[in-house]
C-alpha cells in the first residue's frame, strides 16, 4: 500500500472546487493588507483580514523594519537558543513585558509556535490541559504534543469547565482558553473562569490573538477589558494581527519564562525571529500606546457593522467584537455567497468544517481602524443584494 495515495483526494477535492468557482484559498494579493487590496487584477474592498489597527503597511512600521535590515541583515541564521538571540530580542521582550505588566515575555518565531512550545512545555505527564472546544487549532495542537491529558469543554460553558475541573480534581491543570475566539467573535468568560481556578488551584493561559490592540483601555486586551490581569498567569499573543507582523509571544512570571525558554521544543529547535520583524513588532506596540484614538475608530466601525447586519437581517451569533460571522449554515450557500460578494468588489472568508462545526457555517468578517464609512456603506450595500439573490436574507 502507498502512503501517498491518499493526495489524490486533495487534487480532486480542489479541482472539484476550481471548476465550480467556490475555491478560495490561497488567494493571491498583489498589494499590501489594506482596507483595500488588489486580487488578480481586481480592487476589493478588504473585510477579511486581521489588520484591525491597519498597523502593516503604516510608514512608521514600514521604516523600523528597513532600520533593522540595514543594521541586522535579513535573518539570524540560528535559533535563539544558540547563535539566533540579537539585543533587539531581548529589547522587545522588555517592553512587551512591561506592557502586559508581567514579570518577563519571550518571543517565538510564529504564533503557532507560540502555543506550541509553551503548552507542551508545562504540561507534563500526570499533569492536565484544560481547553475550550472552539479553542486554535494552535492551541489543541500543542495540548497534544505535551505528555499531559488533554480535557475540552463546552465552549464558553462554564458548567461544563466546572464538570471537567472537578473529573481532574488532584491534577496540575492548565487551562488554557483564546481570549477572542476567531471565527465567532465572542470573549471568553474569563471573570467566571478565573473564579473556577481558584477554587481548584488551577493555573490560566489566555490566548489573545486577537485581543491585542483590541480590547482594554490601553489595548492590553481581554484581562485588562475584564480588570483581571493580575489573575491570568500567562498572556500569549500574536505578532501577526494588530502588531503588523508575524511571530508569537507569552507574558508571565520569570519562572515561567525561564522554565519554558529553555524546554519550549519549538523555540529551541526554530530558527529566531528575523531582524525586520522583531523591530516592526516595536513600532507597532509604541503606536498601540501613543494612538489610542485608532482603537476608539476600530470600535466606531465595529459597532456600524454590527448593527447594520442585523439590521439586514442577519445572524451574527454571540459576536461582541471587531470579529463578526455572519452565519450560513450551509456550505454551498457559504460559498456561493463568497463568489457573489467578490464579483461585488468584497473580500470575505469562507468557513467551512472543519475549521467550524457543520452547521455552523459562515463567512467570517473582520474591521480594520482605517476602513471607511463609504467603504462600511459599499459592504453593507453588497451583502443586502447578495443575501436576497440567494434567498439567505
Amino acid at each position: 500500500m502507498d502512503i501517498l495515495n491518499k493526495c489524490v483526494k486533495a487534487t480532486e477535492y480542489e479541482s472539484g472546487l476550481r471548476e465550480s468557482g467556490y475555491y478560495f484559498f490561497f488567494r493571491k494579493l498583489e498589494s499590501p493588507q489594506d482596507s483595500e487590496v488588489v486580487v488578480n487584477g481586481k480592487r476589493v474592498i478588504m473585510i477579511g483580514s486581521n489588520n484591525y489597527l491597519g498597523l502593516s503597511n503604516h510608514p512608521r512600521v514600514k521604516e523600523a523594519a528597513i532600520h533593522a535590515i540595514e543594521k541586522y541583515g535579513i535573518g539570524c541564521s540560528g535559533s535563539r537558543f544558540l547563535n539566533g538571540n540579537l539585543e533587539i530580542h531581548e529589547e522587545l521582550e522588555e517592553k512587551l513585558a512591561r506592557f502586559f505588566q508581567k514579570e518577563a515575555a519571550l518571543v517565538f518565531a510564529t504564533g503557532y509556535q507560540t502555543n506550541l512550545g509553551t503548552i507542551s512545555a508545562l504540561v507534563e505527564r500526570n499533569d492536565v490541559a484544560i481547553i475550550d472546544r472552539y479553542d486554535h487549532a494552535s492551541i489543541i495542537d500543542g495540548s497534544r504534543l505535551s505528555f499531559g491529558k488533554v480535557q475540552r469543554f463546552r465552549h464558553n460553558d462554564i458548567g461544563d469547565l466546572e464538570r471537567v475541573l472537578d473529573e481532574t480534581r488532584g491534577k496540575a491543570q492548565l487551562i488554557v482558553v483564546d481570549g477572542v475566539f476567531s471565527m465567532e467573535g465572542d470573549i471568553a468568560n474569563l471573570p467566571a473562569i478565573v473564579k473556577l481556578a481558584k477554587a481548584y488551584g488551577a493555573r490560566i493561559m489566555v490566548d489573545d490573538a486577537h485581543a491585542i490592540g483590541v480590547l482594554g483601555n490601553e489595548g492590553r486586551g481581554t484581562a485588562e477589558h475584564f480588570g483581571l490581569e493580575n489573575e491570568v498567569d500567562i498572556i500569549m499573543g500574536t505578532f501577526s494581527k494588530s502588531l503588523a507582523a508575524v511571530g508569537g509571544f507569552i507574558a508571565g512570571s520569570a519562572e515561567v519564562i525561564r522554565w519554558t525558554k529553555h524546554l519550549g521544543r519549538s523555540l529551541m529547535f526554530s530558527a529566531s525571529l528575523p531582524p525586520p520583524q522583531v523591530a516592526a513588532v516595536s513600532a507597532a506596540l509604541d503606536i498601540i500606546e501613543e494612538q489610542p484614538e485608532l482603537r476608539t475608530r476600530l470600535w466606531e466601525n465595529s459597532r456600524k457593522m454590527h448593527n447594520g447586519f442585523k439590521s439586514l437581517g442577519y445572524d451574527t451569533g454571540s459576536s461582541e467584537t471587531p470579529i463578526i460571522p455572519i452565519i450560513i449554515k450551509d456550505t454551498i450557500k457559504t460559498y456561493q455567497m463568497c463568489k457573489l460578494l467578490f464579483e461585488k468588489g468584497i473580500f470575505v472568508n469562507a468557513v467551512a468544517s472543519p475549521a467550524v462545526p457543520p452547521g455552523r457555517e459562515l463567512l467570517r468578517t473582520s474591521y480594520m481602524a482605517t476602513h471607511t464609512d463609504s467603504q462600511l456603506d459599499k459592504v453593507l450595500a453588497a451583502f443586502e443584494k447578495a443575501g436576497k439573490e440567494l434567498g439567505v436574507i
